[in-house]
């Protein structure tokens, strides 16, 4: 998977960050987080307690200068909604309904409709759809026997998209990474962090592992991981300085994005990349490079 079902809540599981150029204009860019690889329409399919959150690094120092927060609510006597704070500076740093409120109550879709709110010269989505994450699973897990089977292709994720001017997340290059946090145990903790596609999945085996690096934050991933990195990957038999230098390239775990260079992942990420082909690639040393 990509950053799928690593967390103890499918609700609170975020699977993919994207962002690329917004086909309505040059001026403008599309921010996208799917969450719960198991939603569907039969249930809700996110955590009303929840503060999903996109925090954006504009100077290099690996904390969030720009961050939008998205919160949902489930009122007694209506549908649910979504509403988008943009926060900026310290707050930008913190959780929850901070900084403006660029979008307030916007309804919700699970019928497959496109209910796009606009306002404040952002546009919004949230609602069930198809998750755009392909990968031949069962041949990763076979190895690299492929099968041509996608399960993912049966699943659902709740999407949130927001387009935004391309002024709003800051400067570019911009870095960018997804976070969620709601209440555990009568506290709140980050219980999902997402970044590049299929980090935590790929580099971290054991599910106490998984956790824990969806509790770290960009600023802390190479000295909490950055060990466990180059031991995974001198593990597939690179050498020790290249098995480094590569582990480096994939800590802190977070995604670089500038509307000024030509759009496609590692330059953010757009729905129709396959960035499956690169992890198998990785982990075979070059000697497979796609999972068709």
């Amino acid at each position: 998977m990509s950053d799928h079902f690593d967390t103890d809540d499918s609700r609170t599981d975020l699977t993919d960050l994207y962002i690329f150029p917004s086909p309505a204009g040059a001026d403008r860019s599309v921010l996208i987080l799917d969450v719960n690889p198991d939603a569907t329409a039969a249930e809700i399919s996110f955590d009303p307690v929840a503060s999903y959150e996109i925090k954006i690094d504009t100077d290099g120092d690996l904390e969030p200068d720009v961050a939008f927060h998205i919160l949902f609510a489930i009122p007694p006597d209506s549908d649910p909604t979504a509403s988008v704070f943009r926060a900026t500076g310290a707050e930008a740093r913190e959780t929850g309904r901070v900084g403006e409120a660029v979008i307030v109550d916007a309804p919700l879709s699970f019928d497959g409709s496109t209910g796009i709110v606009a306002s404040k010269g952002y546009g919004f989505f949230a609602g069930l759809r198809s998750d755009p994450h392909f990968k031949d699973v069962k041949g990763l897990r076979n190895g690299f026997q492929f099968t041509g089977e996608d399960p993912i292709a049966l699943r659902n994720v709740f999407g949130i998209v927001l387009e935004v001017p391309n002024a709003a997340p800051g400067t570019p290059p911009i870095r960018l990474w997804a976070r969620a946090m709601t209440i555990v145990d009568g506290e709140l903790r980050q219980v999902d962090q997402a970044g590049r596609p299929g980090i935590n999945n790929t580099f971290n085996g054991p599910i106490p592992d998984r956790l824990a690096f969806d509790g770290t934050s960009p600023a802390d991933q190479r000295a909490k991981f950055g060990d466990k990195f180059v031991a995974f990957l001198e593990s597939l038999g690179y050498p020790a300085t290249e098995a480094r230098d590569l582990a480096e390239s994939y800590l802190p775990d977070l995604l670089e994005y500038s509307p000024l260079e030509p759009a496609g992942y590692p330059n953010g990420r757009r729905l129709t990349d396959d960035t499956a082909d690169l992890i198998v690639a990785l982990l075979t040393r070059g000697r497979v490079t796609s999972d068709e």
